[in-house]
């Protein structure tokens, strides 16, 4: 397992360790847990960026909803 060190100020220091202690995790499984879900989240606005500019067409809820008869 590697490991990644990571600089903060006293400041952000103990903000991170308050929340990971009130979240009841450890330090390096929230910060872990905060990057990775970063990155899937950027994976996901290209993706869905990408089929956009694919799409002929588009739907309102409401035209969806209409069309599903909800």
């Amino acid at each position: 397992m590697a490991t990644i060190s990571l600089r903060v100020d006293d400041r952000d220091s103990k903000l991170i360790r308050d929340y990971a202690k009130m979240k009841k995790t450890s330090v390096s499984d929230l910060m872990r847990n905060a990057i990775i879900e970063k990155i899937e989240d950027e994976i996901d606005l290209e993706n869905f960026d990408r089929v956009l500019e694919t799409m002929d067409q588009t739907y309102s809820l409401d035209e969806v909803k209409k069309e599903l008869g909800l």
